[in-house]
């Protein structure tokens, strides 16, 4: 009797922890040249809830993340469109800094991101990033960049800025190219957060890493996990993995407690 119970809640919670998109690309040591085509890639949401998914292009390091534009709206639903590009922009500084985040307003909690990657030069130049370790010490390097030109920036989702004050940031590159980041710094969850899944499939209490190898818009917002791309150097789904498993938890327990009664 029980035994059945327990199949039945381990397939009632396996269909809840499979919510959220997951972000699949940029992996990293990926590598951009601004002016070209950038492409990211995730898997859709088969729980019908991410109707509206937002991506932006982000920078900072995993306990201040900053918004540097909203590159895409769109159905994350939608299984026949799971990858989107767009012409990558001009940043400064040219280097391995910049990660996407995913987030919806119907699960505003439930963040995730991709790995860090580099956005180069037309050239191909770059430069490393300015930060070897994160604030709490982590061997993962970091920068901070902007747009070269913060007007074409477009706004944070208004669901992610709430409860935030205003800063700003002036961003100048080693080609002397300036831009500045302005926007909100908003607190985040405290240190030992669980993370998402990451590209392997695995769950790790890790944050946006490096690569192998703008305007009232922009914000900035903390955490210490990211859901990778790749391997352990991703951005991690601070939230997502906790939110379905909690979930899942219950589902768990409910199902198992309904069967062992009725069986």
């Amino acid at each position: 009797m029980f035994a059945y119970a327990g199949i039945a809640a381990l397939i009632a919670g396996s269909a809840l922890v499979r919510a959220a998109p997951e972000p699949s690309a940029p992996g990293p040591g990926d590598v951009f040249k601004q002016g070209e085509q950038c492409t990211i890639s995730w898997s859709a949401d088969t729980t019908g809830t991410w109707k509206e998914m937002n991506i932006e292009l982000m920078t900072g390091d995993n306990w201040h993340m900053v918004h540097i534009t909203t590159v895409a709206t769109l159905d994350a639903t939608d299984a026949s469109q799971t990858t989107f590009s767009y012409d990558c922009p001009e940043v400064t500084p040219n280097s391995a800094i910049y990660f996407y985040q995913f987030s919806s307003p119907a699960e505003p909690k439930n963040i995730m991101w991709t790995t860090r990657f580099t956005i180069a030069g037309a050239d191909g130049s770059t430069v490393p990033p300015e930060n070897d370790t994160e604030p709490d010490g982590q061997n993962i390097p970091w920068g901070v960049g902007a747009l070269v030109d913060p007007s074409k920036a477009v706004a944070a989702p208004s669901y992610l800025a709430s409860g935030s004050s205003s800063g700003s940031t002036t961003v100048t590159g080693s080609s002397g190219a300036t831009g500045t980041s302005t926007g909100t710094v908003t607190a985040g969850p405290a240190a030992g957060t669980t993370s998402a899944t990451t590209s392997g499939r695995g769950t790790a209490p890790t944050a946006p890493a490096a690569p192998t190898t703008s305007s009232a818009a922009n914000t900035t917002t903390t955490n210490s996990n990211v859901t990778a791309a790749g391997a352990d150097n991703g951005a991690l789904n601070v939230f997502g993995v906790d939110n379905t498993l909690a979930r899942a938890g219950i589902a768990l327990a409910v199902a198992a407690f309904t069967f062992a009664v009725a069986l």
